[in-house]
């Protein structure tokens, strides 16, 4: 195999340059013009076939192999978050109250590197490689909108691969699972309506809070009886709303919050008791209920065979990494709406460094990684490439 970590340390400098450019200038989701002319202009120059404006901001970049082969996809997103940034660096957000605070900023600079040592050799590659530049990672489904739009055909891809750099663990660990690694997310809003009155006189109301608080309660049953200690799932109520007054039972409370799961069967399996408890503890409460589910998420699960490939490049490409192979997470991610069209995998890159202070986690107002990261991820992304397509 090629040495594509020295190729990438070479590039280091100009992958630097477009990371703090981007991280000086974020963008928020379908917001993100500025950003997709810098992907534009680079991957123009470098000579690859490109598209425009897919899900309003996403940008493709096709090479073409000498060698007919398969197509791989490799997805990088792009948007900020609506977080006034507080790290006091030099490249800090100069936009008030956006940030790149989740490490965007260093996957399309990861990407574009791709794109250069891909071009590099061009003439050994063995198939298309299709890169995607997507918009609106951050719960806006910029994944959905662009396969809604397209974006998996012409060419239709083979496999497909993303990463992200992750700040819950250090430089030089790779977490690369086989299976589910990152779990799917249901967001919900519950509204239980009772019949409001004097707070001196409750017997004559039918009180929405108490069964509100009932509900809540009794929906936690779900993970510690109803999944199995063997697999995971998460309720989290992270919001409670009801009344104005302080001598007033209010006839509507409402409630929202996040289900998570790694497994399709436990995550029907969780709604499903999600509606009886909801609806069954309001009527015995004489309460009504509404509940309402929006930007549902599938969970991350990886292919084997990809996985293996990844797995294989990064220890051929960078020096003394650690790689978990058994790591998951409860976060979300919509690369699963490509994942659960295209066998892929989807790596997490630890860029934590305890010593620089580089400790913040994801969507932090002290967000920042290390940057040294930024080769390594590069190589193992485009060896990648090469270990699916050149078999």
């Amino acid at each position: 195999m090629n040495d594509f970590y020295a190729e990438a340390s070479d590039l280091f400098e100009f992958t630097c340059s477009i990371r703090r450019d981007l991280h000086r200038h974020p963008e928020l989701a379908y917001q993100e013009v500025r950003t997709a002319g810098v992907v534009a202009g680079e991957l123009t120059q470098l000579g690859f076939e490109i598209k425009t404006g897919i899900a309003k901001t996403g940008v493709t970049g096709l090479l073409k192999g000498n060698v007919p082969g398969k197509v791989v996809l490799l997805r990088f997103d792009m948007d900020a978050l609506p977080i006034q940034e507080e790290t006091g660096a030099e490249y800090a957000s100069q936009q008030a109250g956006v940030m790149h605070a989740c490490g965007h900023d260093g996957h399309v600079a990861i990407g574009l590197t791709v794109a250069k040592i891909l071009k590099n050799h061009q003439n050994d590659l063995h198939g298309i490689v299709k890169l995607v530049f997507q918009p609106a990672e951050e719960g806006a489904s910029g994944a959905l909108r662009m396969v809604r739009e397209g974006v998996l055909e012409v060419p239709v891809p083979d496999f497909a691969l993303a990463l992200h750099l992750w700040n819950e663990k250090p430089v030089c660990w790779l977490g690369i699972t086989p299976g589910p690694i990152m779990a799917g997310a249901d967001f919900f809003t519950v509204q239980i309506e009772g019949q409001g009155g004097h707070g001196a006189l409750p017997h004559e109301t039918i009180d929405p809070i108490y069964a509100t608080a009932q509900i809540i309660t009794a929906l936690q049953s779900i993970i510690s009886r109803n999944v199995s200690p063997f697999q995971s799932a998460v309720i989290s109520v992270t919001r409670v709303q009801a009344g104005a007054a302080t001598n007033v039972i209010p006839s509507i409370a409402e409630f929202s919050g996040t289900i998570r799961s790694f497994e399709p069967k436990v995550h029907e399996m969780v709604l499903e008791r999600f509606n009886e408890i909801v609806n069954g503890v309001a009527v015995g409460m004489r309460c009504r209920s509404k509940i309402q589910f929006f930007d549902a998420c599938p969970a991350v699960i990886n292919d084997k065979f990809v996985t293996e490939m990844v797995t294989k490049s990064a220890t051929e490409t960078w020096p003394g990494i650690l790689i978990d192979s058994d790591y998951q997470i409860m976060a979300s991610e919509d690369m699963s709406e490509i994942l659960q069209r295209v066998p892929g995998c989807f790596f997490l890159v630890g860029s934590a460094n305890t010593e620089r202070g580089l400790i913040y986690g994801h969507h932090n107002t002290r967000f920042d990684f290390d940057e040294s990261v930024l080769a390594g991820a590069s190589a193992v992304m485009t060896g990648s490439v090469f270990q699916i397509l050149n078999q």
